[in-house]
Formats: C-alpha cells, structure tokens, sequence
C-alpha cells in the first residue's frame, strides 16, 4: 500500500510539473509573440505535414510577414465583419453568439460557429484542427492569454498574417499579390471581402475561382463592412492599446 501511495504522489508531482512547465512556456510565448512576429504556425506546420504525407508536391507555403500598418483597412474591416463583429468589445468570447449557437443546436439545427478572432487565433497559432474537448479547452485558456497580454490591435494584426485564404497561403501578405497581384496596403473592399468570405473553409472555398455561394457571401460581407461604419469602428480597435 505504502508503495502503490507513493507512485501515486510520483505521478501528480509529475502531472503538477507538466501543467507548470506547460503554463510557463505558454505564457512566454504569448508574451513574446505581442511584439515578435509568429516564425510559423500549429497549422502551417499541419499544412506542410499533410502534404508531405500526401505526396502533394504542389503545396508551397507562401507566408510573409505583414506589419499592422501595411495592411489595408478593407481586410481589417473584412475579417470582423464576416467573423466576430464584436470583436473591439468583447473579452475574447461572444457569451451572446455563444448561447445562440446552443439554442440552435437544442432545437435541432445546424451547429454553427461562435468562434470569436482571439479564439481562431489561439487554434491557428497553436493547436491543431478538428474537434475534441481537449483542444477546445486549450483554445480558451490561449484565447483569455492572448486577450490579457495582447491588445486588440495586435491580435488583428496576427490573425490577418496567420490566417489561411488557400492551400498554403497564409496571411494577407501573401494571398493579395497572389490572388490580386497587388500588396496587403491597396486591397480594395471587394477584394478584401472576397478574402473574407473564404475563411470558414479555405480549402474548399476558392478565392481564384469563387462560386455563386462565395459571390453572395462577398457581398453580404460587404453589406455588413458599411453598416460597421468603417473607420470609426477600426478606431475602436485601435483604441483598445495596453
């Protein structure tokens, strides 16, 4: 008994050391990551996994860092209106969009998506796609980190870099000269919609070749960037500095 107590102390002392040394690293690379830019990603190494283990010898990463200021305000404004509209306000989780979705489900509908930017943030960055209990509870852990260390700006500004608009294609650095030739700054608010609109499933979605579905979620997109009130609501963003 005195032995099979004894392993058990050995195996929480070991547990209490992961969840510390997990915690440590997480928080340090949080922290860094508010002013160093993301070397990669959880999901470009997935990507570039994935293909490796496909044989897909046309997948390429095409990721280039973009600074917040060099990026057009059309694809600021884009991204929260087709993803998180109340993302200047809310603490890194829509409680309201959240509750909707569950009464949605209750009811027998289609589960739809309450992920708010932080949250897809801390998945990209970090985790894994797919859905378990194990990651979404680590994507809110990440997801109240990053809020508590980043400001709103900067989280924006990562996700608009890590994001993935097509196979490979990470970021508006590297989808506006590849789908538009043009760079991140001169986006204009079709294109940036039409970025937008291909991010709940990038792998199906085409930006290159957009299909009827994808040419009215651009423009519902659109209609929703107008109603936001454009720069004002991007000033909102901005205003949330630490």
């Amino acid at each position: 008994m005195a032995s099979h107590g004894g392993l058990l102390r050995g195996l929480a002392k070991l547990l209490l050391w992961l969840v510390g040394g997990f915690v440590a690293v997480s928080v340090l690379a949080v922290l860094a990551m508010r002013w160093v830019p993301p070397l990669s990603s959880a999901f470009m190494l997935n990507g570039a996994l994935q293909a490796r283990l496909a044989h897909d010898s046309s997948w390429h990463l095409d990721y280039r860092w973009t600074p917040y200021e060099r990026i057009s305000r059309h694809a600021k404004l884009a991204v929260i209106a087709s993803e998180d509209q109340k993302f200047a306000f809310h603490p890194g989780f829509d409680f309201e969009a959240i509750d909707k979705a569950i009464q949605e489900r209750e009811r027998g509908k289609r589960l739809r998506g309450a992920s708010t930017i932080t949250q897809q943030l801390a998945k990209n960055l970090f985790l894994w796609p797919g859905p378990s209990f194990v990651r979404k509870g680590l994507e809110a852990y990440l997801t109240m980190l990053i809020e508590l260390c980043w400001p709103k700006q900067r989280i924006l500004e990562v996700y608009l870099n890590v994001a993935e608009f097509g196979p490979g294609i990470y970021g508006v650095g590297a989808a506006a000269p590849h789908f538009f030739r043009v760079d991140a700054a001169h986006l204009s608010q079709a294109q940036a919609a039409l970025l937008a609109a291909v991010l709940p499933n990038p792998k199906k979605l085409r930006v290159d070749h957009p299909s009827a579905y994808l040419n009215r979620r651009q423009a519902w997109i659109i209609e929703q960037m107008n109603g936001l009130g454009g720069a004002d609501y991007i000033r909102e963003v901005e205003a949330g500095r630490r």
